[in-house]
């Protein structure tokens, strides 16, 4: 299973094309630390269960899991979408390592709970967490999904040539990448590494 082949890609991205309106302004955007970890796993089982079965499910819910345990807003940061109270919507942005001083996230994965998507969360979340990073100084943000979902939150096609995926991709045209500064996005001639919980083939 890599992140692209996920039917939950393609249901945010019919999310952004109907709706983007008043729906996902009324929600409240946050950084999500270690105490929400059953929150966060719990809706990534959800929502995955929902659209790709308990196997998928089971698999991502773990991999939310072990990120929200470690969660330490540099490496690996995570913000929610909340309403009254309870989170509607999650991403995870990890950081890739290159030999050079350069801030490198990747966005990985996203979720929004089955009964508000249609709503424009999954766009306003992301653009949020972009806005975020932004602040941080981050240069560049990577993706591995559906261009046509991500193509809405201004991610583009990415060569490898400029910035490699940490592992092998087993669909290509899936990797995306925006730049967060007013520069182009450098070309970086080495493969990087990612934070341990995705340095597992079965992702990419």
């Amino acid at each position: 299973m890599s992140l692209l082949n996920n039917k939950h890609t393609r249901v945010l991205c019919s999310e952004i094309d109907e709706h983007s309106g008043s729906n996902s302004q009324s929600k409240n955007y946050q950084i999500v630390d270690k105490s929400k970890r059953r929150e966060v796993t719990s809706l990534f089982t959800s929502v995955f269960t929902s659209s790709e079965g308990k196997k998928e499910g089971e698999l991502i819910g773990q991999l939310s899991s072990v990120l929200a345990s470690s969660i330490d807003n540099q490496e690996i940061i995570c913000f929610g979408a909340y309403e009254s109270e309870s989170l509607v919507g999650s991403i995870f942005f990890t950081r890739l390592r290159f030999k050079q001083p350069i801030q490198i996230h990747m966005l990985a994965p996203v979720a929004v709970s089955t009964e508000d998507q249609g709503k424009g969360i999954g766009q306003a979340l992301i653009n949020y967490g972009l806005n975020e990073l932004k602040k941080r100084s981050v240069s560049v943000v990577v993706t591995y999904g559906d261009p046509s979902f991500y193509s809405k939150v201004g991610f583009q096609s990415l060569s490898e040539k400029f910035i490699q995926a940490p592992q092998k991709l087993s669909i290509p045209f899936g990797w995306l990448g925006q730049s967060l500064n007013a520069g182009p996005i450098p070309a970086i001639n080495e493969r990087p590494a990612c934070v341990k919980e995705f340095n597992d083939p079965v992702y990419w």
